[in-house]
């Protein structure tokens, strides 16, 4: 078994040709960031960018269904994984390709956890690509602490709903993520608000502007808002992200998220 040190000149040599990195994170589950995270590939493979997503999210890992890719499989070349290539060439890795039973859960310890982590990092054919999006398991558990110390200098991304219990977590990662080196690209409030199908009126469900005030109080960016819609929800389930077939409210939204997040890396020395 390769020691620390191997392990990580061998990460390091592997994802050499990766511009980007960014790891999407959330203090607490049910807050959207998977959905976060797949629309973010999506809209950064729609502005001409190769991209890659690594699902870490080892007990829940929905990134294949809600890419439509669910029933694929990985494969190996030359001691090299291959990732599944997803519609427009998104390269994407998931331990949900490793189990033929959808219901078979991941009954894991950290240390399986951690290399397995590992392998996904130093032996997947990732090839050249502008960014890798990393979707992170809720919290600051096992896989988030592998990434932080596997790949310093990476970017996190903290989703949070404006409601006080999940801006309390949402904090803990930023601070997690300071702690830790990554470079915290700010926080995106989802869920935030809900206009009414039928008068049309704003419905702030959740509380509104709670991730706007964590972020200046801990001295981050605030990325924007992102609307409770079901669009979000009907594009997740049928496996087709709603930023590749969808002109709404929250498409528009998120669409200038992903501006502004190319505009802090561009000015960070990112490509």
């Amino acid at each position: 078994m390769a020691d620390q040190n191997e392990t990580r000149k061998i990460i390091d040599d592997n994802l050499s040709t990766v511009s980007n990195i960014i790891a999407v994170m959330s203090g607490k589950g049910g807050v959207g960031k998977t959905s976060i995270a797949v629309n973010l590939a999506y809209a950064l493979e729609a502005k001409g960018k190769s991209v890659g997503l690594l699902d870490a999210d080892f007990t829940g890992p929905n990134v294949p269904k809600m890419l439509g890719i669910e029933n694929e499989t990985i494969t190996a070349d030359r001691n090299k994984i291959i990732p599944v290539k997803a519609r427009n060439g998104i390269s994407v890795i998931s331990t949900a390709f490793l189990y033929s039973d959808r219901d078979l859960p991941v009954i894991w310890r950290g240390p399986i956890k951690m290399q397995v982590i590992n392998q996904f990092l130093g032996e997947v054919e990732w090839g050249k690509l502008d960014y890798l999006i990393i979707d992170l398991p809720p919290g600051t558990g096992d896989e988030s602490l592998s990434i932080a110390q596997q790949i310093p200098g990476a970017n996190a991304l903290i989703v949070t709903t404006p409601q006080d219990v999940a801006l309390l977590d949402s904090r803990k990662s930023v601070t997690f993520a300071k702690q830790l080196n990554m470079n915290v690209l700010g926080i995106i409030e989802n869920m935030s608000g809900m206009k009414c199908p039928h008068c049309g009126k704003n419905i702030d469900l959740f509380k509104n502007g709670g991730g706007e005030n964590a972020a200046k109080e801990l001295g981050v960016n605030f990325l924007g808002r992102l609307p409770l819609d079901p669009h979000m929800v009907l594009a997740g389930d049928s496996g087709n992200p709603l930023i590749e077939n969808d002109d709404s409210e929250i498409s528009s939204s998120f669409l200038e998220i992903v501006n502004e997040i190319e505009e802090i890396l561009k000015n960070k020395g990112g490509n």
